[in-house]
């Protein structure tokens, strides 16, 4: 298969993973062994364009085609088998841990880290469990406020684990970031993609630079942080009873984790 269509095909799972709540895009561009690619093609997009774009151009028209073709009905199941739905997105982040620990691992791994994921998870567990509303809902974006919100969706596309809807909801701009999807409202979608430009280059530069001097120490931070997110993946509508819904609920979670599992030995598959 032409290394085009593979990545215009992994792209379109990555923007699944783009809109999936609690499961991050980035994770998947891990999984597929891309992650690393992306960050230097867009943190040396102008250096060399012509080959930086011929890799990107296939994934973000693949990712763009996901969150097309898959917003909607992941928001149909959320909205009418949201228990379900959701036990299936935990399954698929809970599947994803051990690719990620031996990822964090692979350029050596001692136990000061542990101490760097400890502190990453508190201060994730404060800011994003604790603190879920640290900054207003912002309904009437100003110019300012419509880049800013492509720079933080940006960041979500770009470090992993970080969930999209958490995050932008607890810098206050979730309402007006699915508000301005659903209406098609150009005000602030037009300066958000110019934000989500600057974003992506910017905060790929910022992370590249750090991997490659303090790969295993971003890395446990980036892991600390998302091990607080796996909790907000559930909520008060996803208690377990016993019933058939509870049972299906579960079912899913399984197949969820065994589907994320399977993808994160992709890699190893191949070489064998």
């Amino acid at each position: 298969m032409n290394e085009n269509i593979k990545h215009f095909l992994k792209g379109i799972i990555v923007g699944i993973g783009g809109v999936a709540p609690g499961l991050s895009g980035s994770v998947l561009l891990i999984i597929f062994g891309l992650y690393q690619k992306t960050l230097e093609a867009l943190g040396t997009l102008f250096a060399d364009m012509k080959k930086n774009l011929r890799f990107l151009l296939p994934l973000v028209a693949g990712m763009f085609v996901g969150v097309l073709l898959f917003s909607k009905i992941i928001n149909f199941f959320l909205n009418n088998y949201e228990m379900p739905t959701r036990f299936c997105f935990l399954g698929l982040i809970l599947g994803t841990l051990p690719m990620l620990w031996q990822e964090l691992k692979k350029e050596g791994f001692s136990k000061k880290y542990y101490f760097l994921i400890f502190l990453s998870a508190l201060f994730g567990f404060w800011f994003f469990t604790r603190n879920p509303d640290v900054f207003p809902q912002i309904t009437d974006p100003s110019l300012l406020q419509s880049i800013l919100l492509g720079i933080a969706v940006a960041a979500t596309a770009i470090i992993p684990g970080v969930d999209p809807a958490v995050f932008l909801s607890t810098l206050g701009f979730y309402e007006m970031y699915v508000a301005a999807l659903a209406n098609f409202e150009l005000q602030v979608l037009l300066p958000m993609i110019i934000g989500l430009g600057l974003g992506a280059v910017m905060i790929s530069f910022g992370i590249s630079w750090l991997f490659k001097r303090f790969y295993t120490a971003t890395f446990s931070v980036i892991f600390g942080i998302f091990l607080t997110m796996i909790p907000n993946m559930l909520n008060k509508n996803c208690a377990l009873a016993p019933n058939w819904m509870s049972v299906i609920s579960l079912f899913l979670l399984c197949i969820g984790f065994a589907v994320s599992f399977y993808l994160g030995n992709w890699d190893k598959r191949k070489k064998k």
